[in-house]
């Protein structure tokens, strides 16, 4: 075998997702409403908005929310909405690490599968605050570049080389998608 005829390898170093991981996490909030509370008329989070870093084994989601009660007091004669903002960091670990990623290139993303939600809220037994109780999950992601090997073949892959490949129409029923609405968006599929 002559030495055009081996096989070589090659590194290439390209962009790769090279950490995941996911995290569903409860937490529960205690907010005093300058009236004390009779009873909850409704509760829940808007202005949600985070960003992501790289930190330690993970990636931490650093955000903020505003929690908005709606309550009654004076024995439910009156009604009002306390409001409060809440900072949270939530550390979601990387259940995949590539290891021969490059550190200096690292490119962290947080997704927020689920919204903070309000699931339950309660008066205190002391009857001067509430507990809020707040569901929220986060999908995270890293990428950077990292090296991939491929084999090489120097004098090409002969099976290919009298291969007519037709990528026109690659459906499998053959048809093509003229009856498909391009104004059909994701949600209604």
């Amino acid at each position: 075998m002559a030495i055009t005829d081996r096989h070589h390898w090659r590194e290439i170093i390209t962009k790769a997702v090279c950490g995941k991981g996911r995290k569903f996490s409860v937490v529960t909030h205690k907010v005093t409403p300058p009236h004390n509370p009779t009873s909850i008329l409704g509760a829940w989070i808007i202005n949600h908005q985070y960003e992501a870093v790289r930190a330690g084994d993970g990636i931490e989601v650093i955000g903020t929310y505003d929690i908005n009660i709606w309550y009654s007091y004076s024995n439910n004669s009156q009604t009002d909405v306390a409001k409060e903002s809440i900072s949270y960091v939530e550390l979601v670990p990387l259940s995949y690490v590539d290891p021969r990623h490059r550190t200096s290139t690292e490119e962290v993303t947080a997704e927020s599968v689920q919204e903070p939600n309000c699931v339950e809220a309660s008066v205190s037994a002391s009857g001067t605050s509430v507990s809020i109780r707040v569901e929220r999950e986060f999908a995270v992601e890293m990428v950077a570049e990292t090296k991939v090997f491929v084999r090489v073949h120097p004098n090409g892959v002969p099976d290919y080389e009298d291969k007519d490949f037709d990528f026109a129409n690659t459906s499998s029923d053959g048809g093509d998608y003229d009856d498909l609405d391009p104004e059909l968006s994701d949600d209604e599929v």
